[in-house]
């Protein structure tokens, strides 16, 4: 399981924002469909960025500061354009290393320059958690330890 490629378990119906869509409209989306935030591609579907929940909270706390609405700030200004991506014959435990490594909740799937996808870690936990190991010894290690002193 653990050194199959996430291609057999990565999402591949994913939303995504075009970078000119206004932030307002991406906010709305996000907050509607419970996403914690969501690729942004051009017209080739090359990835040029995320979008997250936090780039979008962003965007409050600029306009009550600046004193301007942001309704007319476009996606393509808040995005992180520095993205780490995946390929899709990456492993599900390399993935899982990279998510305990880094603060991301989800890598885009990227194979030919084109997004083909997209792997979150509720996607890898739910992997694990639909694992039925058969365990018929319980290791040392996992034995309750008494209390020392």
């Amino acid at each position: 399981m653990f050194d199959k490629p996430i291609s057999e378990f990565m999402a591949t119906k994913v939303m995504t924002f075009d970078p000119e869509m206004t932030i307002d409209e991406a906010t709305i989306v996000l907050a509607k469909n419970k996403f914690s935030g969501a690729p942004v591609v051009n017209e080739k579907n090359e990835l040029i960025g995320m979008l997250s929940e936090k780039d979008c909270l962003k965007t409050i706390v600029d306009s009550y500061y600046n004193q301007r609405p942001s309704s007319s700030s476009k996606v393509k200004d808040y995005m992180s354009a520095n993205v780490i991506s995946v390929g899709p014959n990456k492993t599900v435990i390399e993935v899982a290393y990279m998510f305990v490594h880094s603060n991301f909740k989800r890598f885009p799937v990227i194979e030919n320059g084109k997004l083909v996808g997209q792997i979150s870690r509720s996607d890898v936990l739910k992997l694990i958690s639909d694992l039925k190991p058969d365990i018929k010894r319980v290791p040392d290690s996992w034995k309750v330890r008494i209390p020392q002193g």
